[in-house]
């Protein structure tokens, strides 16, 4: 197989033999698989029957086949897909940071993951030491207790695009004998492999740029398989596990078993088999199909935000524009680092007006959609203070420049003159007299 991205976004994962020689990858949509006798039934629940399946809601071959080519196209070692970005999220931490500990995560994330952060994870004994800026390296090494856990943080910040830089987190994690666990969902792996970096764990909702279509919520897990897990930090995986049992072996932790996959299969029997956020055999199907085009759909994309942007940074009623890839920012080495085909499709705005302009502006575009979504293949609008991010206090907001009259963008495929046009009527409208 190719090592080409475009190669592998197509065929990656996919035997065509093994499934009737059909050149699409089939929907399976069923529940449970014959097991055929007792003696295979027995190796399938141990793990020791390369690519068989039992029951969907452990594994599926249409989700299979989804989630071997993300891997494949991250450079993990393997991925598991479930019902969505925030159950993506949740069975991560929860899996690194099972019975208990802290983790490092900056502010300005997804509203929905501070607020699961902040007040959900503490009552499962996982706390979080906040900070304002991911890059600040002194701080974060000073946050790092005996029971520290991981590293989180977003490849691309929701809404400000602020850029982590990854090697260097990764360098300082690593120092510290932990993870960095990286939410890559705005860049999604075309733009960026985070694991490439020094990451160690890559979470997407696949929901947006890898689905590309608005039609599926989904989410995903990627192990990138070099993190040492000690036994003294991270015990869960050196606990004997019922399911891996056999005659002969001693040891049937999902460590000596598993190897570099202990994560995983650790993550797929404990939490997704338990805790049951499967992603349907289906909606593996459509994200499979947007995969297909994710070249060619994110390349317009981002060349389409960039001339919008750059719209907006010239428009009289707007006060500033927050996209790092216009390479004007303390982060443009970053950028040029870590993004040479772009940093994503989503960016934000900030009008000089006040809500009364902000509900005028978005009550009057016609081509942009107003819902809180992102990596459509239709433009999207929403003010995030209102939305995405409302459950956050209002003073941490302001401390994060999401403000009311923050507006973010999600670009799609629409000509890039109809989406300029439309944007200047709507602000235009807002400041009429």
């Amino acid at each position: 197989m190719s090592n080409n991205f475009d190669t592998k976004k197509i065929h990656s994962g996919y035997q065509p033999q093994k499934h009737n020689y059909s050149a699409t990858v089939p929907i399976y949509q069923n529940v449970a698989f014959d097991l055929h006798d007792t003696e295979r039934a027995d190796k399938i629940a141990r793990g020791e029957e390369p690519d068989a399946f039992m029951y969907s809601r452990v594994n599926n071959p249409t989700v299979d086949v989804f989630e071997k080519r993300i891997a494949e196209l991250d450079g993990g070692v393997g991925a598991v897909a479930v019902s969505s970005g925030m159950a993506a999220i949740t069975y991560a931490i929860l899996n690194t940071a099972e019975g208990g500990g802290r983790i490092i995560a900056p502010l300005d994330i997804y509203g929905a993951a501070l607020d699961e952060f902040r007040t959900l994870l503490p009552k499962f004994g996982i706390n979080f030491d906040f900070v304002d800026d991911i890059n600040d390296f002194e701080n974060i090494e000073r946050l790092i207790k005996p029971d520290t856990k991981a590293i989180y943080a977003e490849s691309v910040s929701n809404p400000i695009t602020n850029v982590a830089d990854v090697t260097k987190i990764a360098e300082l994690a690593h120092s510290h004998n932990i993870p960095l666990i990286i939410d890559n969902t705005f860049p999604t792996p075309y733009l960026f492999n985070p694991i490439k970096h020094g990451a160690d764990i890559v979470v997407y909702s696949s929901t947006k740029g890898i689905s590309g279509h608005g039609n599926v919520v989904s989410g995903l897990i990627v192990d990138g398989g070099q993190f040492d897990w000690k036994k003294e930090k991270f015990p869960q995986f050196y606990e004997n596990e019922i399911t891996l049992k056999k005659k002969g072996r001693k040891d049937f932790s999902f460590a000596a078993v598993y190897g570099k996959e202990a994560y995983l299969q650790h993550l797929r029997t404990k939490y997704l088999r338990l805790m049951g956020g499967v992603l349907s055999p289906f909606s593996a199907y459509l994200d499979l199909l947007g995969l297909e085009t994710i070249s060619e759909r994110i390349g317009k994309e981002v060349a389409t935000s960039l001339k919008i942007a750059h719209f907006l940074e010239k428009n009289e009623h707007v006060e500033r524009v927050f996209n790092s890839g216009l390479l004007n920012t303390p982060q443009e080495e970053l950028v040029k680092k870590y993004f040479t085909k772009g940093i994503g499709t989503i960016f934000s705005f900030k009008l000089k007006g006040n809500m009364k302009n902000v509900t005028e502006l978005l009550n009057n575009v016609k081509v942009f959609t107003y819902l809180p979504n992102v990596g459509d293949n239709r433009s999207l609008i929403v003010n995030p203070s209102r939305v995405t991010h409302r459950e956050i206090p209002e003073n941490e907001r302001q401390k994060q420049e999401i403000s009311d009259n923050l507006i973010r963008l999600s670009i799609g495929l629409e000509d890039s003159s109809d989406l300029i046009t439309d944007l200047e009527q709507a602000i235009n409208k807002a400041f009429e007299e």
